[in-house]
């Protein structure tokens, strides 16, 4: 694998910042309501955390380039892993009464127009 630039790196970030405020705004808009943007904790980091109607979605964003025929494998097990924990430490600390609790993947990619997303709900096997 190449390595990067600091200017692909930074814009990867960008982009990745960008695609994560369409989702967040995307979701609102679909009645969601995002909780927490960018939480940590010592065991991961959660893009969204959204709730609706007592269902709550730990959401990953990912920004692909267009055409980026990775998919879903830019989230693998170890990703799942963390991003698993950092869900169970939130559900630790947070008061809710959440009748279903899922995982779901954005797969975002620009458009002409925007962005579009590949939607992947209760997307872990974690």
């Amino acid at each position: 694998m190449t390595e990067r630039s600091p200017d692909d790196r930074r814009r990867a970030v960008q982009r990745g910042a960008q695609a994560e405020s369409w989702v967040a705004r995307r979701l609102e808009s679909e009645g969601w309501r995002i909780l927490e943007r960018n939480w940590r904790c010592d065991a991961g980091e959660i893009d969204l955390v959204a709730e609706r109607e007592g269902v709550l979605r730990f959401v990953e964003v990912k920004a692909r380039v267009p055409e980026d025929p990775t998919g879903l494998e830019a989230v693998d097990r170890e990703k799942q892993r963390r991003v698993a924990r950092a869900a169970e430490t939130f559900l630790a600390v947070r008061e809710g009464n959440w009748r279903e609790v899922a995982f779901l993947v954005a797969l975002v990619e620009p458009t002409p127009s925007g962005f579009a997303a590949q939607w992947v709900d209760d997307a872990f096997d974690a």
